[in-house]
């Protein structure tokens, strides 16, 4: 086998000096080289701000979403969307394993887990399009990928559904940040509370603020809104469009009492949110960006514009012990693991 650079920068084909997740287009052929993990690969969890511009391009058309999925991977033997730069992650089966990691990782071939790196960074080859589900966001695939020596994984859990613990994990590196920058007695702005990783984050937060705190969630959808309130997460939930600054800061302050949140959490999976997480966020308060369709440029200069001082973070996806955090919330929580089942299995 060739030995291969750890992180994967041996496959990258243009432009060269790149690391595979900057590249336009990586190498996906499926010979891998000594400290790689090659897996058959069953679902693609697409990142939500990914699937979100995807199935509007396709028009909700089931085919056509797969025919982007399948034009964007022939060109960059990748799927990292070229509109929104983001992925998404996989559930496969470990088929390979290369000589230079073995006995030196837990895992074997024949285990089952789930990628938890960005499919930005994934040498990918879709031989077909199985089934697409728009209501998940997830794609049923026959092919292959390749985890690089640095890629992280999770092997999956038997007692929860594959499907429903490559939702929970698609989003891992929520609700564990969270947990580090939420403090007791907090005003929490959840902007996306309604979806998957605002769930979990509306859980940690509240958790986390405890008697004296205050979370407030913000959904779009009546419906989901009303079965947040329902799961008693968030002290308050408003209905209202994300990206409408005005009207997101008179809803958040009517709900507060008139105080300006501490923290302010953006799990959206649409573009132009963030003035609507700084204008309701106190000086010196920390907003955290962990939606993929944030724009560093609209958040830097309107945070400027409006003459406001706060710390604004980047989503990483990844922190530390992230994956057991999350999946134990599905434990820990009945109801969680109610509504992810019910969406996701």
């Amino acid at each position: 086998m060739q030995k291969g650079d750890r992180y994967g920068a041996h496959r990258v084909i243009e432009p060269k000096g790149v690391l595979p997740q900057a590249a336009w287009k990586i190498d996906n052929s499926m010979t891998i080289y000594d400290n790689e993990i090659k897996c058959d690969v069953i679902t693609l969890n697409i990142d939500s701000a990914s699937f979100t511009q995807i199935k509007e391009q396709a028009g909700g058309d089931d085919k056509k979403i797969g025919e982007i999925i399948l034009d964007t991977v022939a060109k960059r033997g990748k799927q990292h969307n070229p509109v929104t730069g983001s992925g998404g992650m996989f559930i496969g089966i470990v088929s390979e394993i290369g000589d230079a990691l073995k006995g030196k990782i837990d895992l074997k071939v024949g285990d089952k887990i789930a990628s938890l790196v960005s499919l930005s960074t994934t040498p990918l080859e879709i031989k077909k399009i199985v089934k697409v589900k728009q209501d998940k966001e997830q794609v049923d695939i026959e092919g292959s990928a390749i985890l690089f020596e640095s890629g992280i994984w999770a092997k999956l859990p038997s007692h929860i559904p594959e499907t429903v613990a490559l939702a929970a994990l698609d989003v891992a590196g929520a609700a564990p940040q969270v947990a580090k920058l939420v403090k007791p007695g907090d005003t929490v702005f959840i902007i996306g509370a309604t979806g998957k990783s605002g769930l979990l984050c509306s859980y940690e937060a509240k958790k986390r603020t405890g008697i004296n705190g205050k979370v407030i969630g913000l959904g779009h959808s009546q419906n989901k809104v009303e079965r947040l309130k329902k799961l008693g997460y968030c002290d308050e939930v408003i209905c209202v469009d994300a990206t409408n600054p005005i009207a997101v800061l008179e809803a958040f302050t009517k709900a507060s009492g008139g105080k300006l949140a501490d923290v302010t959490i953006n799990t959206v999976n649409i573009p132009n949110t963030e003035m609507s997480s700084i204008l309701p966020t106190r000086d010196d308060g920390l907003i955290y960006f962990f939606s993929m369709a944030t724009s560093f440029t609209k958040a830097a200069l309107g945070a400027e514009g409006v003459g406001k001082d706060v710390v604004m973070l980047i989503g990483n996806g990844y922190t530390k012990g992230h994956a057991a955090f999350t999946l134990h919330m599905l434990d820990e929580s009945k109801e969680l693991l109610k509504i992810f089942t019910e969406l996701y299995s």
